[in-house]
Order: C-alpha cells, then structure tokens, then sequence
C-alpha cells in the first residue's frame, strides 16, 4: 500500500465530491473530477498551500482541529472520520492486540445453539472462521467459503449469490479499508488486498475510492441456487476474549418467504448430511 495513506485517502474523498454538494459554484474547466484543493482548503478554513502539503505526505501532522475541519468539509461520516483520525496520528495509538484466528469450543457451542439462524464468525479481513451448519449451508455455493471479499470479487457465484451485487461489493472494501486504518501493517490484510487487486479491477477500482465503513445492520438479499431469494438482517458482536472476531448472526422475519426458505435451506442440509453419513467408505 501506499506510504502516503492520508494524502491519497483525502485526493480520493475530494474527487468524489462536486462543488454543488458542498454549496460552492463551479467557476472555469475542470480538468478532473471533484473539487479543486483550494476549495477544500476554504471549506476547511485552512491555508490552501498546507492542505496540498498534506495531500503530496509533506505535511504528515495536522492537528486533530484540521482533521476535524477537512472531515466537515469533505462530508465525512463517523466511520471516514475516525479512519481520517487514525491515518493522521490523531486518534488514540494503542496497538492493535494480537489476533488469532482460532475459535473457542464455548464460542463453537454458542453457535450450533442456533440451529435455525446462520452464525458465523468473521476476523477483520473477512475470513470465515467457524460457522454454524445453517451458515455452511448458506454458504454451500462458494467453493471454498473461506472470506468474504474473495468470495464476492473472485468466485464466479458471487454475482449471482449476492443481487445487491454493486452495494455488497462497495460495503465489503469499505469494511476491508476500515480494517486498515487500524491495522495497516496486517500481513494477512496485506496479502489478500494485493491477491484482490491482481485479480479483480472492480476490487482495485474500489479499493482506490477509499470509503470506508464499518459494518451495518441493512438487509443482506441473497439468491440461493437451492431455495432461491433471501432477504436477512443480522446483527455482528465483537468476541470479547478474541480482539478482532465478531460473531455474526442472520436473521429472517418470522413468516416471511425468506423465513420459510431458510427453514427449508435447514431441512435440505440435515438430509444431505444424514446422507453422506450413511454412505459406506471407499
């Protein structure tokens, strides 16, 4: 990745801006997209050579008052500001605690405890680390189902899995450019955003927007190959004991299609299982 994080995070907020969405007119020929610097720099009532400064890295400590200033003007959310925050040195330096990508059996336990519901627990590249039988099943048209962004930028049955493919696909590098604003230095993070770049120039094109969001609780609408369309909530908990896992558990709306293809989605499932368990070893 780029040894300038904040000035290419900040070129990138700033090209996806117009001057009519910040209530600025637009004056002469725009060579490129989005505002011009010293736009920014009055939006942010800063000097307009100390912001370019910051955006060519030669200015590497602005103070947490600029980041605040530019984060207003740039229209930034809670998560873009605080990433903005830890790019530029101003949010809190704890170091990241050391992650591990192993399960508990008590979390393992936890999960099989809802048998009607897909769990499964993510680190903060996306790797599924354990699921469920239902989150298995749901999963079952990945070959493998082993992260999340691969999944969605790489497996051909991304695109037809996820119908939202365009906002699944935007939403899952946001999360990924998240996780490095707090852990640039990931290895694992790392190498899957170089294997997502060679492999995918939707990923690559997304990648250079810098969004970044953390996760939401809007609806997942996903098409399974053997019960058709689900729409699904969830609800995404940090595991205590494993800095850097969530627990994430899909919901479907008591009575509603999607609930009763779940349950046959379950029901598909446990006889296919039953069925390879009765089959004799080779």
């Amino acid at each position: 990745m780029s040894d300038n994080a904040l000035g290419d995070f900040l070129r990138a907020r700033r090209s996806g801006l117009r001057p009519e969405d910040v209530g600025m007119v637009s004056y002469g020929v725009r060579r490129v997209a989005g505002l011009r610097r010293e736009e920014v720099a009055v939006l942010a009532g800063v000097n307009a050579d100390y912001y370019t400064r910051l955006e060519q890295g030669r200015e590497r400590h602005p103070s947490a008052q600029v980041i605040d200033a530019l984060s207003r003007a740039l229209h930034l959310d809670s998560d873009a500001r605080a990433h903005a925050c830890r790019l530029a040195g101003t949010a809190p330096a704890d170091r990241p605690a050391q992650q591990r990508d192993t399960v508990s059996p008590a979390l393992r336990r936890l999960m099989d405890g809802y048998p009607h519901t897909p769990a499964f627990v993510l680190n903060t590249t996306l790797d599924i680390l354990a699921g469920n039988a239902l989150a298995e099943a749901l999963y079952s048209p990945f070959d493998p189902a082993d992260n999340l962004a691969r999944m969605t930028f790489v497996d051909p049955a991304g695109r037809d899995f996820y119908t939202r493919w365009e906002w699944s696909a935007q939403a899952t590098v946001a999360n990924l450019r998240q996780a490095a604003g707090l852990d640039p230095d990931n290895p694992r993070l790392l190498a899957l955003i170089g294997s997502l770049t060679a492999q995918s120039a939707d990923f690559s094109a997304l990648w250079q927007a810098h969004s970044v969001r953390g996760k939401t609780q809007e609806a997942k609408h996903l098409d399974h190959p053997d019960v058709g369309p689900l729409t699904l909530t969830y609800q995404a908990f940090d595991v205590r004991d494993a800095p850097g896992q969530q627990l994430v558990i899909y919901h479907a709306e008591p009575g509603s299609p999607s609930a009763q293809a779940l349950s046959l989605l379950g029901t598909i499932d446990a006889t296919r299982r039953q069925a390879a368990r009765g089959k004799p070893r080779a």
